[in-house]
C-alpha cells in the first residue's frame, strides 16, 4: 500500500511527458523543397548534323557503358578498379562516418537512462556546526544505487532538424561514393585507350622503321653503283635516326601509362606490365552510342545529387539553429535506494526518487545564437549556388563531350583519306626512286608525309575513343541509381 502514493506520481508525471510529446509536432525553420533544373532542354546531339556520324539512340545509358568497346581486358581492369582502388574504399570509409553521425542525432531523440553506485565513509568534524546541533560525529557508511533519466522533448523540432541534417549529409557522402565511381570508371578507361593507343604509335613508329631501313639499303646500293649521291645516303640515314628516335619517348609513356593503370588498381608499379605490355589494337566505336533523355540527366549525374542533398542540409541546419531560440523543455527523473549499512538496500524504505520538467530558456548568449543562424544561412546560399554551378557545369560537359566526340569522329573520316593518298604516293615515288626515274627528295618527303598522317590518324582514332569517355563521364555513367535510391 505505501506504494500508491508514487505511482500516482509518475502516472501524472507521464500524462504531463505525453501531453508535452504531443505538442511536438512542428519544426521551426524553412522545410526542403528540391530546387528545379533546366537539364532538361539539354540537346543530346552534337551541332552538326553529319550522316557519316555513329548514330545516337535514346536508350539508357549502360551502367557498365565500357562494355561498348568490346575489350575484355578493359573489362577485366574496370572490375579490379572497382575492387581494389584506394579513393573509393576511402569514400566507402566516409559513408560509415556520416551513418555513425546519423546514429548520434538519432540518439538526441531518445531518453537517456545512466545507473549508479557509490559508498562512501564519512564522518562531521567534531568542532561544525551540525555538531553544536547534536549530530553525531562518529564516522559512518553511506551506500547509494540509483538510475538517472532525462528526456528533451523536440516541442520546436531541434532534434528532428539535426537529424535531418545528419541524414542528409549521409546521403550526400553516399553520392559523393558514386561520383568517385563514375570518376573511376572514366579514368581507367581513359588510361587503357590511351595505353592502346601509344602502343599502335609504337607499331606505326616501327612499320616506318622498316621503310627507312628499306630505303637507307636502297640509297647505299644505288651509291655504290655510282646512281646516288652521297647527299641521298645520308638523308636516309638522317631519317632513320629521326625515326628511331621517337621510341624511346614512345615506350616511356607506355611505362607511365602501365603503371598508371597500376595505381587506379591499387598495385605497386610494373604489376601489370606482364597484362599489358604486349600490344592490342584499339578498340573501334560501337556502332550505336546509347544516350539517353535529357530528362534522366538530373538522376543520373551523382555530384549533382550530392550537391542538392548538401543543400537539404544547409536548410535543415537552418531550422536546428532557429529552434535554439525557443525555450528547450525536458523531463529529469532520479530512482534508487540509499542507506547506512548495506542490508538496508533491500527495504522499500530506503528508496528514493525525484521527477520533473526542467526548461531552459536561452536569455543572454552575447550574439552567439544570432551568428550561429546567420552563418547557417549564409551556408545555405552557398549550397544553393554550388547546386546551379554544378548543374551549369554538367550542361556544359555534355554539350562539349558530344561537340567533341562529332569533331573528332569527322577529323578521323578525313584523315583516312589523307594516309591512303600519301602511301600511295610513297609507293609511286619508291618505285620511281628504284626504277632511277624520280630524285630521293620526292622519296624523303613522301616518307615524312606518310609518317605523319599515320602519326595524326592514330591520334585521331585514339581521340574518338577517349571522346566517347568524356562523353559518358558527363552523362553520369559507371553506377546504377536505382541500386542507390533502393536503400533503406
Amino acid at each position: 500500500m505505501t506504494s500508491l502514493p508514487l505511482l500516482s506520481r509518475l502516472h501524472r508525471s507521464a500524462c504531463m511527458s505525453l501531453c508535452a510529446a504531443s505538442l511536438a509536432g512542428c519544426a521551426v525553420g524553412p522545410d526542403f523543397v528540391p530546387p528545379g533544373n533546366r537539364l532538361g532542354e539539354v540537346r543530346l546531339e552534337a551541332r552538326a548534323d553529319d550522316a557519316d556520324l555513329t548514330p545516337m539512340s535514346d536508350a539508357g545509358v549502360p551502367t557498365e557503358w565500357w562494355t561498348l568497346f568490346n575489350d575484355a581486358v578493359l573489362a577485366q581492369l574496370q572490375a579490379r578498379a572497382r575492387f581494389s582502388n584506394l579513393d573509393l574504399r576511402m569514400a566507402f570509409e566516409r559513408i560509415e562516418e556520416s551513418r555513425a553521425q546519423l546514429g548520434i542525432a538519432d540518439s538526441q531523440r531518445l531518453p537517456s537512462v545512466d545507473a549508479g553506485a557509490g559508498h562512501a565513509r564519512e564522518a562531521l568534524s567534531a568542532h561544525g556546526k551540525f555538531a553544536a546541533l547534536g549530530a553525531p560525529t562518529r564516522p559512518s557508511d553511506f551506500w547509494q544505487l540509483g538510475f538517472d533519466a532525462s528526456w528533451e522533448i523536440d516541442l520546436w523540432g531541434r532534434a528532428r532538424r539535426t537529424r535531418e541534417q545528419a541524414a542528409a549529409t549521409l546521403e550526400a557522402t553516399v553520392y559523393e561514393r558514386e561520383a568517385a565511381r563514375v570518376a573511376l570508371a572514366a579514368e581507367v578507361a581513359r588510361t587503357y585507350l590511351a595505353l592502346r593507343g601509344t602502343q599502335a604509335q609504337l607499331d606505326i613508329a616501327g612499320q616506318n622503321l622498316a621503310v627507312a631501313q628499306r630505303i637507307v639499303g636502297l640509297a647505299e646500293s644505288r651509291e655504290r653503283h655510282g646512281i646516288a649521291t652521297r647527299f641521298e645516303t645520308a638523308s636516309a640515314r638522317a631519317q632513320l635516326g629521326a625515326i628511331q628516335a621517337t621510341l624511346p619517348e614512345l615506350t616511356r609513356h607506355r611505362n607511365v601509362l602501365m603503371n598508371a593503370l597500376a595505381l587506379l588498381l591499387g598495385e605497386e608499379p610494373r604489376a601489370l606490365d606482364a597484362q599489358l605490355r604486349q600490344a592490342m589494337p584499339l578498340p573501334s566505336l560501337p556502332a550505336s552510342i546509347p544516350v539517353g533523355m535529357p530528362s534522366e540527366l538530373a538522376r543520373r549525374r551523382p555530384d549533382i545529387q550530392r550537391a542538392e542533398a548538401q543543400l537539404h542540409a544547409a536548410v535543415a541546419a537552418i531550422g536546428a539553429a532557429t529552434a535554439d531560440f525557443y525555450p528547450r523543455v525536458g523531463l529529469r527523473g532520479r530512482l534508487g535506494v540509499e542507506a547506512f549499512e548495506p542490508g538496508d538496500l533491500a527495504s522499500w524504505d530506503a528508496r528514493f526518487f525525484s521527477i520533473g520538467p526542467i526548461v531552459h530558456l536561452p536569455v543572454f548568449q552575447g550574439g552567439r545564437l544570432v551568428q550561429r543562424l546567420a552563418l547557417s544561412e549564409s551556408r545555405q546560399r552557398q549550397a544553393a549556388l554550388a547546386y546551379r554551378q554544378t548543374v551549369l557545369r554538367a550542361w556544359h560537359e555534355v554539350d562539349n563531350a558530344l561537340d567533341a566526340l562529332a569533331a573528332r569522329q569527322r577529323q578521323h573520316t578525313e584523315l583516312q583519306v589523307s594516309y591512303e593518298q600519301n602511301r600511295q604516293a610513297l609507293q609511286v615515288a619508291e618505285r620511281g626512286y628504284q626504277q632511277g626515274a624520280a630524285d630521293y627528295l620526292g622519296v624523303l618527303t613522301a616518307q615524312r608525309k606518310v609518317l605523319a598522317s599515320q602519326t595524326s590518324l592514330n591520334a585521331s582514332a585514339t581521340g574518338a575513343t577517349l571522346a566517347l569517355v568524356q562523353l559518358y563521364k558527363s552523362l553520369g555513367g559507371g553506377w546504377d541509381p536505382q541500386a542507390v535510391e533502393a536503400r533503406p
